[in-house]
């Protein structure tokens, strides 16, 4: 069976990352999204398990002690870790993994694991982001306006990833980030996996 690829997908608050992975996780086959562990509160509309695995503080800190974290970090006073044993099982399985972390988790990633690809979505302009995140109706006034000081210095950090993608038009970005994992599908050493009975067929001498 072909192994999966990692994907770290990362963006500043208000990019509309988390609506393009469903987008594509819904539009492509064996691509699903890490569910992460944080001690960041529930939000409306959230489950989980599905969202993210919430626990508590001591929780986490028992699981950082059993290094049971592929990475971890701190995000606006919340901790946010992805489980070791979960994405290998999800890779081995033959599915691309979608990680959606910020550049600190990002880099932690590309360290521990070579084969992964890296993807930045950035905004197509400040007033963009600033307009999304006032939009959401989610955070107050000084919220927005710390996740904008906050996003300026994510995104000083775009040019660490392997791809770039700018979330101007949803559905324009929508194609060219699932193009992404369509053609790393299509590279010699996955298809020679996907494809070795048939390849070694038809190399075969005529008879």
């Amino acid at each position: 069976m072909t192994t999966g690829t990692l994907y770290i997908i990362s963006a500043p608050s208000g990019a509309g990352k988390t609506s393009l992975v469903h987008a594509v996780v819904a539009r492509l086959p064996n691509v699903v999204v890490s569910v992460s562990h944080t001690t960041r509160k529930m939000r409306d509309g959230e489950v989980d398990g599905r969202d993210y695995h919430y626990v508590d503080e001591p929780h986490f800190q028992e699981m950082i002690a059993s290094d049971e974290f592929l990475e971890h970090a701190r995000v606006f006073g919340n901790r946010y870790g992805t489980s070791k044993q979960q994405i290998q099982d999800q890779l081995l399985s033959g599915k691309d993994v979608i990680l959606e972390i910020d550049w600190q988790g990002a880099r932690q990633i590309r360290q521990l694991m070579s084969g992964c690809k890296s993807i930045y979505i950035l905004p197509p302009s400040i007033q963009a982001l600033r307009d999304r995140l006032q939009n959401r109706e989610q955070d107050s006034d000084d919220v927005i306006e710390s996740r904008m000081r906050e996003a300026v210095s994510e995104m000083m950090h775009y040019a660490e990833f392997d791809y770039i993608v700018i979330n101007d038009d949803f559905e324009q970005a929508r194609e060219e980030l699932a193009s992404i994992f369509v053609c790393n599908r299509m590279l010699l050493e996955h298809q020679q996996q996907r494809h070795e009975d048939l390849l070694a067929g038809l190399l075969k001498p005529n008879i």
